[in-house]
């Protein structure tokens, strides 16, 4: 009923705010200048006359000589110079709290799963500060994410950051789906930013199902919206995901992808004119994503457990926004082309896979057991050439021997079908079973 009566008065103050008007200037691809009006960077303004159909909102991005560049939260097209410009006189806020749990909204917050509208929801400035270094809680728990290469060889913390590495069609929103419905976390948030359009309904009914949607809330915008849309969808989600971490939740937020929110701000920054540096991306990419990034992890109370996929260009890992991610984030996790090709899945390659909360997060007798594990498979690597020619002498390595006899068995554990969810305690289990049989662990 608060929520209720706050969403109430929120509106009566709107209703009561004098008109504050401007005029369209000028429309240069995405951007559109307003002039005969004062607002800041970051508020909301609205293009177009009340009930016209091709009225639009649009944020401002950059301010120079009185003139307002905006970039619209919608497509152009009606819009013509001289349509007038209403400032709202607010920043950006989007509805959150439990009444989003079990839905599917727009990057905006509104529904698009047919349910009700969300008017009695509090809201939550789009664009906020992370909390202060020094208040966070330490990274110090173990969460489980249902996935037994990840919850053994690249275990997961409570506010940890990591991303998911690989190139396109590897696996990486299945390994999403299969975290969000095994994962231990109190609340699930995904952002599908940039996704196919026919993807979003596959990936909720099949990947996704009923059991996860009902603990999760989902935030889509296609790749055939607006770049402002978007780049919005990411912060709607970390917003959101904000809120429930405030209500002292444990949230995983899960993004993907990071890549395509880079490449929205790159539309967006040569827009208004930023000059293009690194492969094409505009200074303004390279800010964005430590301040989008450090907006998850521990918080005061609560906990945002961020993932978030990096789709890697040519499957380059040394591109620029997979290198820039992974010196922000605290681990990584690989995907190897050749693993999906071979039908291994998930496609985790585990040795070039690295947490750097582990050893917080994990027992001397745990981490002795990951550790066998990576020392016979790292050898395997290595004599893999030989084993394949039969050049390999039985006996040369011990570590490869044994890796040779327990193949079938590394195998076994190292995959998981997309439906199996496995406890972390199950497969630290079955992985004290797998090293007693490779000669080690505690």
């Amino acid at each position: 009923m608060r929520d209720v009566l706050r969403g109430q008065v929120d509106r009566a103050v709107d209703a009561a705010r004098p008109l504050v008007s401007g005029r369209v200037s000028s429309i240069v691809g995405l951007s559109v200048e307003v002039s005969g009006i004062a607002a800041a960077v970051g508020e909301t303004l609205w293009l177009g006359r009340a009930g016209d159909a091709a009225r639009i909102p649009a944020e401002v991005v950059a301010v120079e000589d009185g003139r307002l560049r905006c970039l619209p939260l919608g497509h152009l097209t009606g819009l013509a110079a001289g349509a007038p410009a209403v400032a709202t006189r607010r920043p950006s806020t989007v509805p959150v709290g439990p009444a989003l749990l079990g839905r599917v909204v727009d990057a905006l917050g509104n529904p698009l799963d047919g349910g009700p509208p969300l008017l009695g929801a509090p809201r939550s400035p789009l664009h906020a500060a992370p909390p202060p270094a020094l208040s966070r809680q330490r990274v110090a728990s173990p969460l489980g994410l249902g996935v037994r290469a990840l919850d053994t060889l690249v275990p997961a913390g409570r506010g940890q950051r990591f991303g998911i590495f690989a190139g396109s069609g590897v696996g990486k929103s299945s390994l999403l789906s299969m975290i969000a419905r095994g994962t231990a976390a109190d609340v699930s948030v995904l952002a599908l930013v940039g996704e196919r359009g026919r993807e979003v309904r596959e990936f909720l009914e099949d990947d996704l199902g009923a059991e996860g949607l009902a603990r999760s809330v989902v935030v889509v915008a296609t790749s055939d919206e607006a770049p402002m849309l978007r780049l919005r969808a990411a912060m709607t989600a970390t917003a959101v995901s904000e809120s429930f971490r405030d209500l002292g939740a444990d949230v995983v937020l899960m993004m993907d992808s990071l890549t395509r929110v880079a490449m929205a701000q790159r539309e967006i920054g040569l827009s208004v004119g930023e000059p293009p540096a690194t492969r094409g991306y505009p200074p303004s990419v390279f800010a964005l994503l430590p301040r989008l990034l450090e907006r998850a992890g521990p918080g005061v109370v609560g906990s945002i457990t961020g993932i978030y996929t990096v789709l890697v260009d040519g499957d380059d890992h040394n591109e620029p926004i997979a290198d820039s991610a992974r010196s922000i984030l605290d681990g990584h996790v690989v995907l190897d082309r050749k693993l999906a090709t071979a039908g291994h899945f998930p496609t985790i390659d585990v040795l070039d896979s690295v947490s750097r909360v582990a050893g917080r997060v994990t027992s001397k007798e745990q981490r002795a057991l990951a550790t066998t594990l990576r020392r016979v498979l790292a050898a395997h690597r290595d004599a893999k050439e030989l084993i394949e020619v039969g050049a390999y002498q039985p006996g040369a390595n011990p570590d490869v021997d044994a890796a040779v006899a327990a193949l079938p068995a590394i195998n076994a554990f190292l995959r998981q079908d997309i439906d199996e969810i496995t406890p972390a305690e199950q497969a630290w289990a079955q992985l004290a079973r797998l090293a007693a049989t490779l000669g080690g662990g505690a």
